[in-house]
């Protein structure tokens, strides 16, 4: 049996004597907390000036916190361990017998896996953004820690349609070298006005034909070779920008609740060549975005810390800047401005240009060095997240004028790697807490519910219930839960190679209970239901065939890995109408009963065939593969998520969550003598060296081959071979450790160097 489970080990090993303090980090005190120097005087100079606070308010909640939540805390995370070890035990016990499902439910719910259905319900979230409530649309998630990536997502709102379709290959291909292409550029022009004929036709022609506009009132008349026509569905058209002479710049049509401008400049070299002067078609596309302080961030200390806290500051206040090198010069970029626009009747209105932000705090696992109790123990990382990232969003809350990020006045976190009813109600509780040390309204802090865990997705009905008055979304996260769903059934056998995982029962059930079982509980209208990632930016011709399955599953959000995916994704909410979808969910259920049963939810993806040596081989190696290319990054620079190559050279979005699929598929082969040590070493050897290679470009890149002694590699191993110190197949821990052994050694190297 495996010595983790049983111990039910806490985050943030160290080794004794390096932290806190040694070559990284200093300490100042405040009200029986030592503070990481950084991150006191980020809190004190730049966070509370201007919300109405005083500091000795912040630092006494926060030791009140410590004091209030962190045995609880403690707790939760031993009561994980305690439910690990019975259900490791009960596999144990019946291993070479098949799986009894009717037995295996019945043991979950006398060991408190699984607990009671609550009585039919609905959420009575209030103050809530029509982001959340009644727009669909396309979700980025987005590494906070990068300036530069956070305002390109904040300001994704909205995106150049003939830009993504040119610049990939959306199209079918990718552009060639050189200037603009005007053959790819005519291909562009007739693919986006296919789509306006799809999705906002005209009652007479196509959009092709149109030569130019008219507008009387609120009627918008549209010209072409016919005479002239108007929208098939006149409320599509939502309004005009015009110039001071009154010159139409842009028509602002709306489908679905998304927005579409129709810029018209014939004076570029796009708009000379239309016959009505239309030089672009810019998409409402990144409805909402999460800020990211868990899985794509790389946090390790205060330092780190204050650079996250820092730049959501920048975003919540609105003055956040990034200085950006491109084709050759130097720009700053900052947040954009508002559109102001006139409905058709005169009105003047305003469409947002930014996207709503969320931002998502860390888990329940994770202690910090940024912050130590009377005793020099690390703090919970959560408890640390929840305050300062809520208090930093009462610049946006108690702001006068100019754009905010929350007209509803609400804070929207997003909380990750929950493990039940019980820890979800704790969340809330914790920022029940915030708000009283913060002078909010109760219920102001909303709550993302990431069903990435398996106990969540058994109990998802009690963990919504827990947080009724503050959910504001749902979303499934198919890595993490693979990652979990292993992890949990470890010793029922070995499990199918990763690629077989997404045809598994368990997974088919667990994205349809989370439309289903988030109709029941009333989130239609008030808050999203959300789906998972595309994970291959470069990949958008895919995305755009098959990606449009979210939206058709009911899913009024769902992830892309970058603004120009938003963009493209934007296109498939013009095409579904999410909210008639859901209607027509409802009525299936409503007739036939639920789509999807716990049994298929709780079904184990064991292997039940024979692999063969080509197979085992294949499987290891894109595992060791994926773990170290992910890794040298994390471990070395501090990237917490980026582009990474895979083992057949395609860049696909890595963060901790494809990390933990990874360790863990090899976990349970080694466990289950699938393989042995030797043979995953060796394939971790040859595919250090492939990363070596795919990163030989990069001058800063430092190789692990061929002495394999680099904390990177080290680090890699540790998942793998010694995955037993950390509970659930949770990389952060072993990832945290090496990262803070490397920014030591980096700290000694620049305190000895000589002056210059």
């Amino acid at each position: 049996m495996r010595a983790a489970f049983l111990v039910g080990s806490l985050g943030g090993r160290r080794a004794a004597g390096e932290y806190p303090g040694g070559d990284v980090d200093s300490y100042t005190e405040r009200n029986g907390l030592n503070v990481e120097e950084t991150l006191a005087r980020l809190v004190e100079e730049d966070v509370i000036p201007g919300t109405g606070l005083d500091a000795d308010r912040v630092w006494a909640g926060l030791a009140d916190m410590v004091e209030a939540f962190g045995e609880r805390n403690k707790t939760l995370l031993k009561e994980r361990g305690r439910i690990h070890q019975k259900i490791d035990a009960w596999h144990i016990r019946r291993r070479d017998e098949p799986i009894d499902p009717k037995a295996y439910e019945d043991y979950l719910r006398e060991i408190g896996y699984l607990v009671p259905e609550p009585a039919p319900f609905t959420i009575e979230t209030a103050n809530i953004d029509p982001e959340f409530s009644r727009i669909a649309g396309p979700q980025l998630v987005v590494p906070v820690t990068n300036a530069r990536y956070a305002l390109n997502a904040a300001n994704a709102r909205w995106g150049s349609l003939y830009d993504a379709l040119y610049g990939t290959d959306a199209l079918g291909s990718l552009p060639p070298e050189g200037g603009y292409d005007p053959e790819r550029g005519q291909q562009v022009i007739r693919w986006a006005k296919k789509h306006l004929d799809r999705v906002v036709p005209l009652a007479a022609g196509r959009w092709k034909e149109v030569a130019g506009f008219t507008f009387d009132g609120p009627i918008l008349g549209l010209k072409h070779s016919a005479g002239l026509t108007a929208l098939d569905d006149p409320s599509a058209f939502a309004g005009t920008v015009r110039a001071e002479d009154g010159t139409l710049e842009e028509l602002i049509l709306k489908v679905h609740g998304l927005h579409i401008r129709i810029v018209i400049d014939p004076t570029t070299e796009v708009g000379a060549s239309d016959p009505a002067g239309i030089s672009d078609v810019i998409l409402e596309a990144a409805i909402s975005t999460i800020m990211d302080m868990e899985d794509s961030v790389a946090c390790v200390d205060g330092p780190d810390k204050a650079q996250a806290y820092g730049n959501w500051l920048g975003l919540m206040k609105g003055d956040l800047t990034a200085d950006v090198a491109k084709g050759g010069q130097t720009f700053t970029r900052s947040l954009n401005a508002d559109i102001q626009y006139e409905a058709p009747d005169g009105t003047p209105e305003v469409l947002r240009g930014r996207s709503l932000m969320l931002v998502r705090n860390v888990g329940h696992l994770m202690t910090t060095p940024a912050v130590l109790d009377a005793a020099g123990g690390e703090i919970y990382e959560g408890l640390l997240d929840a305050l300062i990232s809520v208090l930093i969003a009462l610049h946006d809350l108690r702001r006068e004028g100019g754009p905010v990020n929350s007209p509803a006045g609400s804070v929207y976190v997003v909380k990750p790697k929950m493990h039940g009813p019980e820890e979800v109600r704790f969340a809330c509780e914790i920022f029940a807490k915030v708000e009283e040390i913060l002078g909010l309204e109760p219920n102001t802090v909303k709550v993302g519910i990431m069903d990435e865990e398996r106990r969540t997705s058994a109990n998802l009905a009690a963990c919504i219930e827990a947080a009724k008055k503050r959910v504001c979304f749902i979303n499934t996260g198919f890595l993490d839960r693979t990652g979990d769903e292993t992890s949990t059934s470890m010793e029922a056998g070995p499990m199918v190679p990763k690629a077989e995982m997404k045809n598994a029962a368990w997974l088919s059930a667990y994205e349809t209970r989370n439309v289903d079982i988030g109709l029941s509980c009333g989130l239609k209208g008030r808050a999203q239901i959300g789906k998972g990632m595309w994970a291959a930016p470069d990949r958008m011709a895919d995305m755009l065939d098959q990606k449009i399955g979210h939206p058709l599953s009911g899913a009024t959000c769902a992830w892309v890995p970058s603004p120009t995916a938003a963009t493209l994704h934007a296109t498939h909410y013009h095409v579904v109408d999410v909210f008639h979808r859901l209607d027509e969910i409802e009525a299936e259920i409503k007739e036939r009963g639920p789509r999807a049963s716990l049994d298929a939810l709780l079904t184990i993806p064991v292997l039940n065939r024979t692999l063969s040596e080509d197979e085992i081989e294949t499987e290891v190696e894109n595992c060791c593969q994926g773990i170290l290319g992910y890794v040298v990054r994390w471990v070395n620079s501090g990237v917490g998520c980026s582009k990474v190559p895979d083992i057949n050279d395609v860049g696909l979005m890595e963060d901790r969550a494809t990390c933990r699929i990874s360790s863990q598929a090899l976990v349970n082969w080694l466990h289950h003598g699938v393989v042995d040590e030797t043979r995953v070493m060796n394939a971790m050897r040859r595919m250090a060296e492939k990363v070596d290679a795919q990163n030989a470009g990069d001058p800063e890149y430092r190789p692990m081959a061929p002495k394999f002694g680099s904390h990177a590699f080290q680090a890699a191993c540790d998942l793998v071979f010694n995955d037993g110190n950390w509970p659930s197949g949770y990389t952060e821990p072993t990832l945290h450790h090496r990262r803070r052994q490397v920014k030591a050694k980096e700290a000694r190297k620049a305190a000895n160097a000589p002056a210059s």
